[in-house]
């Protein structure tokens, strides 16, 4: 019997709960909003001290392009009104276009009788309303600024055969025990790798670049980006305070650009940025701080092992090209929170194949499917012969023109495809 395992047969040491969820981000606090209903008795296990995570007198550099189905599932966890009550910029247009020609792409949200095509969201804001909510639940327990040490293997229910149990070790001597963990502990999640879950991955050879910048047209409500042979540039719309001249900002980049752009002083980076955005919002005049990081994918082979389940950014992570990190993990928090529910229903254990082996099934080949397809974008407007550099226009402009694979793609990027759960489906006309 190892030390933890020790410190758990004291009853003084040992807190039992229905389902721990290491993680209190998006994913994980999502999680718990969603399946809180049911009574289930929940912890939150979250590293950092707990504070203020939005700030109304800046605006956070990591925003994502929330999709319909996303804005479903958080309207469904009560918090959509409370995100739009700090800061939500709703966007009708879509422009994507080639730098190395003119092939182009216009999307519009009346082409598919939507409101909007999605909602550009500070990270900060849904974290806000997302943990705001989870207080409002008595069965909801918040754990803030403690060190995980490690995670026992699946252990035997005595009293219940067939039901496994987890146990949560704490620095400060506490253990945590559960039917079922969910590591929604991010990227470089130490439960996913306590667990000796294997994974694919590789770097992408780019780093972003990530501000707000105010620039002298407005907006409009439209996102751009543009496919540079170094990497693609998006400004995405941001409205503060009623004033439409603001845009996150991800430019994606080779690491000597990105260290070169990073030590330019705020006027030539501005300066640089309107020349590369070939002025469509014509100058930009200002930019916040810049923030830079490296860009790698990785996939987790598999998803769950009994008693233990990856969520989110512990499962997978792709390039932001798309903003569609945040919406996948917001699906699989959607997806488990369905299964978790049923399971719980039926009086089932929750971390089990039949309930565990579904969410995957469920997960696993969309998530695939969206990190193909920005690796195959990430490829396909990379450094290219010239011939081939001609088909990527032709083809671009050659899907502007055709109407039905345009809205197909449109209702694609609202979050429209088969198998969402219930909890996040969209229905277009």
């Amino acid at each position: 019997m190892t030390d933890h395992q020790t410190q758990a047969c004291a009853a003084d040491n040992l807190q039992q709960y229905d389902l721990i969820i290491v993680g209190g981000g998006m994913v994980g606090a999502a999680i718990a909003c969603g399946v809180a209903a049911t009574g289930m008795k929940i912890a939150i296990l979250e590293a950092a001290d707990q504070e203020p995570f939005w700030n109304p007198e800046r605006v956070d550099p990591r925003v994502s392009a929330l999709t319909e189905a996303s804005r479903v599932f958080l309207e469904s966890l009560n918090v959509w009104h409370c995100m739009q009550q700090k800061r939500v910029t709703p966007y009708q247009q879509m422009n994507v276009w080639e730098a190395d020609g003119t092939g182009h792409i216009e999307f519009n949200c009346n082409d598919v009788f939507a409101e909007n095509i999605g909602h550009i969201v500070e990270n900060s804001v849904t974290q806000t309303a997302l943990v705001d909510q989870s207080k409002s639940y008595d069965n909801i327990h918040w754990h803030c600024g403690i060190r995980i040490e490690g995670i026992s293997p699946e252990l035997e229910n005595k009293a219940k055969p067939g039901k496994v149990q987890r146990q949560v070790y704490l620095q400060d001597g506490r253990v945590l025990q559960a039917g079922l963990v969910v590591a929604a502990d991010g990227a470089r999640s130490s439960l996913r790798e306590w667990g000796g879950f294997e994974t694919r991955e590789w770097d992408y050879g780019h780093e972003a670049i990530v501000t707000t910048i105010k620039s002298e047209q407005p907006h409009g409500g439209t996102c751009w980006q543009r496919f540079m042979p170094t990497g693609p540039l998006a400004l995405l719309p941001v409205t503060v305070s009623g004033d439409d001249h603001y845009c996150s900002i991800v430019w994606s980049t080779t690491p000597q650009e990105c260290t070169r752009l990073m030590s330019l002083d705020t006027t030539d980076f501005c300066s640089e940025l309107s020349l590369h955005f070939e002025h469509k919002l014509g100058r930009v005049v200002s930019c916040d701080p810049r923030y830079s990081f490296p860009l790698r994918q990785r996939h987790a082979k598999r998803y769950w092992q009994p008693g233990l389940v990856l969520a989110g950014d512990a499962a997978h992570t792709i390039h932001p090209l798309a903003g569609q990190g945040v919406n996948l993990g917001l699906l699989d928090a959607a997806t488990l929170v369905e299964e978790l529910t049923a399971a719980w229903q039926r009086k089932q254990p929750l971390g089990i194949e039949q309930t565990l082996g579904k969410y995957q099934r469920r997960r696993m080949p969309d998530n695939l499917k969206m990190m193909a397809l920005m690796e195959g974008f990430k490829r396909l407007y990379g450094p290219v012969p010239l011939p081939l550099r001609w088909l990527r226009n032709t083809g671009m402009s050659l899907v502007n023109n055709t109407p039905s694979v345009k809205k197909q793609l449109l209702r694609q990027a609202l979050g429209e495809r088969d198998g969402l759960p219930f909890n996040a489906r969209v229905n277009l006309a």
